[in-house]
């Protein structure tokens, strides 16, 4: 068998490569000094130009594709940052919106307690809206977030700068309950501020009040502004309840009524005021009507309990008509 194992090379195969290569090297640097070998170089470019240019352009668009990824990976980072910085500028937005709003309400309410120097007010805030059922009565609450803790107490009136909201019914240490006038079992003490005429105003379904016992024969007419009488002491005098919308006489009643639009929009209560205690003789202002009434402000109630009046109270201008007990009957 042939032997196929390489032998190692030898010094003088070593030296017998170098002295040819080194021939061709020299030959090599001897044609090139003379022009000779411009031929073949010309016909190797021809024959590699096309590559070199398509490895050219393959390098070219491989690194424009990098670059592409890389700034699209910019972009997207930059994209969500901006967008995180958006967010945040729009909950600012928001949240001065708000206290903007609530600075406002506030002012507002300054100006009412201002113009009613007699009457000692707490600000309070809406924790909560309650609407439970009790035997076969709806009663309508909502919670305020002051207590026994700060001074509140069972009975004492509920406002805002826009009118009469309704009176605590109830106390824990921290919160109160509200029972609101648009209640079925809620009766106020009031006043028409033309006429003059006394009545008991009262919930009922639709979001509207009843002034109840107004005499047959007493005069007076839809726009009138219904006020706190402030008969039975439960509620300061002059507070705004509504607006007479519509007048109820029938010949066979012994009394007239008037429907009245609450001047409190109940569905949007968020800051309200609790009177602690007011002065009965205070001079109350002439006007204290809001500039505007609110349409179809109080939630559905149920039909009232008949109220029965207790005292009567003289009339300065049209004749006495009866005041029905302030509170629940």
């Amino acid at each position: 068998m042939r032997d196929t194992e390489r032998r190692p090379w030898s010094l003088g195969d070593i030296g017998f490569r170098l002295v040819i290569l080194s021939l061709a090297a020299l030959v090599l640097m001897a044609l090139q000094t003379t022009g000779q070998l411009r031929p073949v170089q010309s016909a190797i470019t021809q024959i590699t130009s096309p590559a070199q240019t398509g490895a050219t352009g393959v390098t070219e668009n491989v690194t424009d594709a990098i670059a592409f990824v890389a700034e699209l990976r910019n972009l997207r980072q930059r994209a969500a940052e901006l967008e995180q910085v958006n967010n945040s500028l729009l909950v600012e937005n928001f949240e001065l919106r708000e206290v903007q709003r609530e600075n406002q309400v506030m002012r507002e309410m300054l100006r009412f307690a201002q113009t009613r120097p007699g009457l000692e007010l707490r600000g309070a805030q809406l924790v909560a809206r309650v609407i439970g059922q009790e035997s076969n009565n709806f009663l309508e609450y909502i919670m305020l977030d002051l207590g026994a803790s700060h001074g509140i107490e069972v009975g004492m009136a509920v406002l805002t700068d826009q009118g009469l909201v309704g009176r605590i019914s109830s106390v824990t240490d921290s919160t109160s309950k509200v029972l609101l006038i648009t209640d079925a079992s809620s009766a106020v003490n009031a006043i028409m501020q033309s006429s003059r005429l006394n009545g008991v105003v009262r919930g009922v379904p639709g979001g509207d009040l009843i002034m109840d016992y107004i005499p047959q024969n007493a005069i007076f007419s839809t726009g009138e502004v219904v006020l706190t009488s402030g008969l039975g002491g439960r509620f300061p005098k002059g507070i705004p309840i509504g607006q007479v919308v519509e007048i109820r006489q029938r010949d066979i009643d012994v009394f007239q009524q008037a429907v009245v639009r609450p001047t409190v929009d109940f569905r949007r209560l968020e800051l309200v005021m609790v009177v602690t205690n007011f002065d009965p003789l205070e001079d109350v202002p002439e006007l204290l009507v809001p500039e505007t009434t609110q349409d179809g402000a109080a939630p559905d109630a149920e039909p009232p309990d008949e109220i029965t009046p207790d005292e009567t109270a003289p009339d300065e201008a049209a004749p006495a008509a009866p005041a029905g007990r302030e509170g629940t009957p």
